[in-house]
């Protein structure tokens, strides 16, 4: 078969210089390229010729990309011809649907990537000269039927049916290739939407998992403050000992589902990173257990662990890997009912060590054993009681899992018959695990987390046995700012506390507190921008910042720390954590008293 006859290609800018670009971009496509300076000019050159693509400048003078692609495909002749926009400018949403409504199949940007603009170009090239030799294609069928129905009049008549069928036959054929390539056509344009499409809503879905953890963070914080200034103060009716303690037990479960929707979007998008050190499965079960013990003691489960005598020793993110396991059981203790049995048992098989969590629960109905790790896949419960938890626990685990190159399965023998999750991580090479034992390198670290999902009963008011400080607390939440100024001044310090962000600016150049506990997202100034005024001036540079907000990525604890701020808390707020820092600060509130 010959080589293709050439087609022509239009190039369409106001500014000489990337007309020059693009023919030296596009020549070594062996094509015609024609040059037009205007959409006046393009429209005359469409008048004339007939072109495989358009190359059209979205901001040109006078008649700009999308006026002239409108006239284009406004014409019967040119109303399948592909545009492709290239602009120099940023391009909003609005923007692109505007041009996709006059026309434009695909955009480029300036500056130019040579080879991406040459595959796009390549790509309509090839689909006009397909389209173009389809069409000679059936020109030159439906000459042969013209030729052939001349022969069929000069044929005995015993012929002439034959060559009617045969004629009948080729025309259905021509048919069914036409809608072929129509349909295949069709397809690969759907699809090419559908990915669009699916790409958008994932960035969508990531925006609003980052933005409901935040505003769910918000309330917890109010609460959590109420809950520990309950504890600090004596109550003598049981029932509300016994309603203090179930909205700490809720609060937990409740940060946990918080942190668990995030987590799960931070690691879609990859934004976790594992810190792997030596971890003690034996410790990482004890962690584990601690976490999932107040729900396993409220439902009456007993709880049976059994570990290997020798130690094993795994390589891991100890948080990670217990936020894994106290899903696990989490799980088990919310699907087994009241005063159920709940086995955990942790033993070397091979170079693995197998962690197999085993309950009397509700079972696993075998249509759901397959999906049981997907996304939001949920058991329905057969006891009327409503479900509990997004289904995501059972998800993040499995992805938790592989980035620690371990493995998670489920089994059941069915309804009410209780199920058993068997986790393996690959065990530390011998010689490094032996060599790391007889250093005296347990493999334990200190793992602390900004949305702390522990046990509020665990939790101290800050500052108790400290040095009396003098404390800014800055939140627009009233609920938020008061209970924790009350936490605060029950430890014995002494405390200021604004509603926004210029007050809290005021009532730091005041008192200037030894600390101050900034709301990021404040009215009037954020806290950014008060902790950018507070380090301008010499009495601020001595204060230290603490952000309090909802977010928590590493993003917003980088920009945090640009601002001035020395730490990071997210919400709600770890008062352990708070104890631990204010303890660690200089004793300066007897050497410089607050100014009048």
């Amino acid at each position: 078969m010959s080589d293709p006859e050439k087609v022509s290609i239009l190039l369409v800018d106001d500014q000489p210089a990337r007309l020059l670009t693009y023919e030296s971009i596009l020549s070594s496509l062996g094509q015609n390229l024609v040059a037009a300076r205007s959409g006046l000019e393009a429209l005359e050159k469409l008048m004339r010729q007939e072109f495989a693509v358009v190359l059209l400048d979205v901001s040109m003078p006078e008649m700009d990309g999308f006026e002239a692609a409108r006239l284009i495909h406004e014409h019967p002749r040119f109303e399948k011809t592909p545009i492709i926009f290239v602009t120099g400018v940023h391009v909003s949403e609005l923007d692109r649907l505007t041009g996709y409504q006059v026309g434009a199949v695909d955009y480029v940007s300036i500056p130019l990537v040579p080879e991406i603009l040459r595959s796009k170009v390549a790509v309509l090239v090839e689909l006009y000269q397909k389209r173009r030799e389809l069409r000679e294609l059936n020109r030159a069928l439906a000459q042969t039927n013209l030729r052939l129905a001349e022969a069929n009049t000069t044929l005995q008549a015993e012929k002439t049916r034959e060559l009617e069928a045969f004629n009948s036959s080729l025309r259905r054929a021509n048919a069914e290739l036409e809608q072929a390539n129509q349909t295949l056509q069709n397809e690969v344009a759907e699809r090419a939407r559908a990915e669009r499409a699916l790409k958008e809503a994932d960035r969508h879905k990531d925006e609003f998992l980052a933005t409901l953890a935040h505003e769910l963070r918000n309330p917890l914080a109010p609460i959590r403050n109420a809950v520990q200034l309950m504890r600090q103060r004596p109550l003598a009716d049981p029932q509300l000992v016994w309603a203090r303690d179930l909205i700490a037990r809720q609060l937990s479960h409740l940060t946990r589902l918080v942190d668990d929707l995030l987590d799960v979007s931070r690691i879609t998008r990859g934004k976790i990173n594992l810190a792997r050190v030596p971890v003690e499965v034996s410790e990482l079960v004890a962690r584990a257990v601690e976490t999932v013990e107040p729900l396993i003691q409220e439902r009456g489960h007993a709880l049976v662990v059994s570990e290997a005598a020798e130690p094993l020793r795994v390589s891991g993110d100890p948080l990670r890997l217990t936020q894994a396991l106290a899903n696990v059981l989490s799980n088990a203790a919310k699907y087994t009912e009241r005063g159920g049995t709940i086995t955990l048992t942790a033993m070397r098989e091979g170079d693995n060590v197998a962690i197999r969590v085993k309950d009397t629960g509700i079972g696993i109905p075998a249509e759901l054993q397959p999906m049981i790790f997907d996304m939001f896949t949920q058991l329905n419960r057969t006891s009327g009681r409503p479900q509990s938890g997004l289904g995501i626990g059972l998800a993040l685990v499995r992805r938790l899992l592989e980035m620690h190159g371990g493995t998670v399965a489920a089994f059941s023998e069915g309804k009410d018959r209780g199920s058993e999750f068997v986790i393996t991580l690959p065990l530390m090479p011998r010689e490094l695990a032996r060599v790391r034992a007889a250093s005296g390198d347990t493999g334990s670290c200190e793992c602390g987390d900004s949305g702390d999902t522990g046990d509020p009963r665990n939790m101290t008011s800050p500052g108790q046995d400290q040095t009396r400080r003098r404390i800014l607390v800055a939140d627009d939440n009233s609920d938020a700012l008061e209970s924790l100024a009350m936490l605060l001044e029950l430890g014995g310090h002494e405390v200021y506390t604004a509603s926004n962000g210029v007050l809290a600016l005021e009532s730091a150049e005041r008192h200037q507190p030894d600390v101050a506990l900034l709301d990021i997202g404040m009215p009037e100034l954020d806290g950014y921008e008060v902790a950018r005024r507070i380090r301008s001036q010499p009495w601020g540079r001595s204060i230290t910042l603490v952000a309090l907000t909802g977010w928590g990525q590493e993003s917003d604890r980088r920009r945090s720390g640009e601002a001035g701020f020395d730490s990071h808390l997210v919400k709600p707020l770890d008062l352990e954590q708070l104890s631990r820092l204010l303890a660690e600060l200089p004793d300066r509130l007897e050497a410089a008293p607050a100014p009048l």
